[in-house]
């Protein structure tokens, strides 16, 4: 399960693009935060997830937020300002459980590696959809949680969904906000494959008397229903639309964090799958958000990707992130076990502090200290693009906001469960 918003600069209040993502996958599926540098490539093919695909002549430096063990990412960004998270949403179409196509992951780190707009993306996206399809497995310890996919693509000047159901697509372009959740929701556009209307009326999807409706007829109504994704949907599309036209990043943020609970009464353990911030608490509801994005382009300055690179939002702050590969790396790469890595040295306290008796003491013990820090790394950005900061500004930033979290952190678990 996972959730994608976006603000186009007509609702912004910088004029600039916001898209925002919380990557839900499970528990233990730590994810890592990757710096993929640009490349010149003499042929050959490239190893995707599951199967291999010949390669592109160049590929375009990229930061990505992926599962760890996986090639493709769950959201990111790349030197030109193109952004994308992916959803998956549930459909008739049916899966062989092959193992012989491109995850959406595997698509949305393609498409990133590859196009300079968000319109290149979205046709690059459907190419390889037609071409290769989606039989993989999207899962970690549940290898048979095959779905297909959605993507929220933006740049800094236009953003566009695209939903998918096997080979067959719909896209239509955002005009002022726009939000993707795990269901099929777009039911016509002038842009579709040409055998959508075809395959459903094959399959009895689809009468063909009244007008086609994309989502009515390929939708799966037993997990999308399950999933709760109309209500996650709507309810950061309000969030959004109360403040249109004054939306910054740390409204995303906050969006992002949000429960299906007011903050006094919400503990995860009464989580369910109408949160926006998820926590897993079984079988019907498995999805954990195990890290978050907030990213900020923008048309002739540089872009920044605010990333927790940890789970629970509620519990975390955003750092922002330039094009700097060192700091990157130093923050690890999480494996399956707990280990040195930012993800896992923040998850051994969420998971203390997520206990319920500890959740709300926790979460007012810090609520204010976090907000004010989180609040002071987005006043010191703006502070610094004002002030015209040079490349090596923005790494020292970043770096010292990376030092401030981890020393919080310290601090916060002292505080909290003293």
């Amino acid at each position: 399960m996972c959730d994608t918003l976006v603000a186009l600069p007509v609702s912004t209040a910088n004029a600039n693009v916001l898209l925002g993502k919380n990557s839900d996958r499970e528990p233990d599926e730590a994810q890592a935060l990757t710096w993929v540098e640009a490349q010149t490539h003499n042929g050959g093919t490239v190893q995707c997830t599951y199967i291999s695909i010949p390669q592109a002549s160049h590929t375009y430096a990229c930061l990505l937020s992926r599962p760890f063990q996986m090639w493709g990412a769950e959201m990111g960004a790349n030197e030109h300002g193109v952004v994308i998270g992916n959803e998956a949403v549930f459909t008739k179409v049916k899966i062989d459980h092959r193992n012989t196509g491109l995850t959406g992951m595997d698509l949305l780190r393609l498409a990133l590696e590859r196009c300079a707009t968000a319109t290149e993306a979205m046709k690059l996206i459907v190419q390889l959809l037609e071409q290769y399809g989606q039989d993989a497995c999207g899962g970690y310890k549940n290898k048979k949680f095959f779905y297909h996919n959605s993507f929220l693509i933006a740049d800094a000047a236009e953003a566009w969904i695209l939903e998918t159901a096997g080979r067959e697509w719909i896209a239509a372009p955002v005009k002022h906000t726009g939000s993707i959740s795990n269901r099929l929701s777009l039911e016509s556009s002038e842009r579709m494959s040409a055998n959508a209307r075809l395959n459903a009326r094959e399959k009895k999807w689809w009468n063909g008397q009244e007008p086609f409706n994309f989502s009515k007829a390929y939708s799966d109504w037993l997990y999308t229903t399950l999933g709760k994704s109309r209500q996650r949907q709507f309810c950061t599309s309000d969030l959004m639309g109360k403040k249109a036209g004054q939306l910054a990043a740390g409204d995303l943020m906050q969006f992002l964090q949000s429960h299906h609970l007011d903050d006094t009464r919400f503990v995860p353990s009464k989580a369910s799958t109408g949160c926006i911030c998820m926590h897993a608490t079984g079988l019907l509801n498995p999805s954990q958000t195990t890290g978050s994005m907030v990213a900020e382009i923008r048309t002739n300055l540089p872009h920044t990707l605010w990333m927790t690179g940890t789970s629970s939002p509620c519990l975390s702050v955003y750092v922002p992130f330039y094009s700097h590969a060192n700091l990157i790396h130093e923050l690890g790469t999480p494996g399956p076990v707990e280990d040195d890595s930012w993800w896992w040295k923040a998850e051994a306290l969420h998971r203390q502090w997520s206990r319920p008796r500890h959740y709300q003491h926790v979460r007012s013990t810090i609520a204010a200290q976090r907000r004010a820090l989180q609040g002071a790394f987005i006043d010191q950005e703006q502070k610094l693009f004002r002030d015209g900061a040079s490349a090596a500004d923005l790494r020292d930033f970043s770096v010292a906001c990376v030092r401030q979290v981890e020393s919080a952190r310290t601090e916060w678990g002292r505080m909290a469960l003293s």
